[in-house]
């Protein structure tokens, strides 16, 4: 260990200034609380833009192909794009919207038409599935419900259900179609488990009154984020007759608002490191002023000016790495914990989701320990750069 080490913690230690270790103690302090709320807020930012994704992913299709009019030989249009390379699956759709009656009161719901054989091949309704039918076994008398329809009006497996569909014919009894709840699913998001409500293709196309067209074929992709790539390759293939739209364009307002609000909370948290780096300033400041007789010695002895100022550099490079390796300890602490015992909850209606989501990226805890590292060797400069320029005949003038 050279004496500019030596001194580093010579002076980081200070056992007789106890004024000295109170404000190093502050500064260590300043950054881990800082870095802590930033790992947090980031975490718990990321999480929910995860949690989101895989669950709007998981509960629609990756890309929708579809035509204004209706796609009739869909049959054929399926084989083709299950050809194209990255689309590990293919099953057509039909979307619209019904009401459901219960009582003398009628709910607007969403509903899709599925082939039963090869939904589940393209969505996660099978892992979504609580109770009943897996959507393979659903029959045309059959109906899948989310879990928070089923709650809201305490269905359960085998009741009854009336869907009321005026594109289906003249008002009265045509209108109606009776089905029996077959399977109830629970997504996570509550906009699904509420409003989405699943049939077979030939009631969807008997209730929407289509004839044998479907609304579109939704495709699975090997890698959902090359969405966009392969829009462009099914463009190639089938022609601009028809519109499509990958997940990623479906929620983009979405990802975008949620992208800006977590870089605002990553800006308006690194103020917090800004503002106990201040106290780093002051404490070698204090540091250096207190130690001028000390500063006059070693450059009378032949010490330079580089290594004055490394050792007020280290010297607070070591505040700022003791501040955030205890606010990295903190922070993973806390998500951790969060993420473990999900003791903080939701309400559905609002977040879509029901506990405080957390996910820690290498890519996130990398930024904010570099941001903090970079606050905290810039505001070394100043007091180091002032230790490094005193004049020995001026430090030890009244000694």
């Amino acid at each position: 260990m050279n004496f500019e080490t030596w001194l580093t913690f010579r002076y980081l230690r200070a056992k007789k200034d106890k004024f000295l270790t109170v404000i190093n103690f502050v500064a260590v302090a300043g950054i881990a609380i800082g870095v802590m709320a930033l790992i947090i807020v980031i975490g718990v930012m990321s999480g929910f833009d995860h949690d989101l994704r895989e669950k709007i992913v998981g509960a629609n299709a990756h890309v929708f192909v579809e035509r204004e009019t209706g796609v009739r030989n869909y049959m054929k249009l399926d084989e083709k794009l299950s050809q194209v390379p990255g689309v590990i699956a293919a099953t057509p759709y039909i979307h619209g919207n019904v009401f459901l009656e219960s009582g003398t009161r009628a709910m607007s719901l969403i509903l899709r038409g599925v082939n039963p054989q090869t939904e589940g091949t393209v969505t996660r309704i099978n892992d979504y599935l609580k109770d009943g039918v897996k959507v393979n076994n659903l029959t045309n008398e059959g109906v899948l419900i989310g879990s928070q329809l089923a709650s809201y009006y305490g269905y359960q497996i085998g009741d009854s259900i009336t869907l009321i569909a005026p594109a289906s014919g003249v008002a009265g009894s045509s209108w109606r179609y009776q089905f029996k709840v077959a399977g109830i699913f629970n997504s996570g998001m509550y906009d699904y488990d509420m409003n989405l409500i699943l049939v077979t293709i030939p009631e969807a196309q008997k209730i929407f009154n289509i004839g044998s067209t479907v609304s579109g074929i939704g495709l699975k992709l090997k890698n959902p984020d090359q969405a966009t790539a392969i829009k462009r390759n099914i463009y190639d293939l089938i022609g601009f007759s028809y519109m499509v739209r990958t997940w990623i364009e479906t929620n983009s307002n979405f990802f975008a608002a949620l992208a800006l609000e977590k870089f605002a909370m990553f800006v308006i948290l690194t103020l917090i490191v800004l503002v106990a780096s201040f106290n780093i300033i002051s404490t070698l400041i204090v540091t250096v002023t207190s130690k001028v007789k000390d500063i006059g010695i070693l450059k009378s002895i032949g010490a330079s000016k580089a290594s004055i100022h490394r050792i007020f550099t280290w010297q607070g490079l070591a505040v700022g790495i003791m501040g955030t390796f205890w606010g990295f300890v903190g922070g993973v602490g806390v998500i951790y914990l969060l993420k473990k015992y999900q003791f903080i909850k939701l309400p559905q209606d609002i977040y879509y989701i029901d506990h405080l989501p957390v996910l820690i990226q290498a890519s996130d805890i990398g930024l904010i320990v570099g941001s903090a590292m970079v606050i905290t060797y810039a505001a070394t400069i100043y007091p180091a750069i002032k230790a490094a320029n005193l004049e020995p005949v001026e430090a030890l003038r009244y000694e």
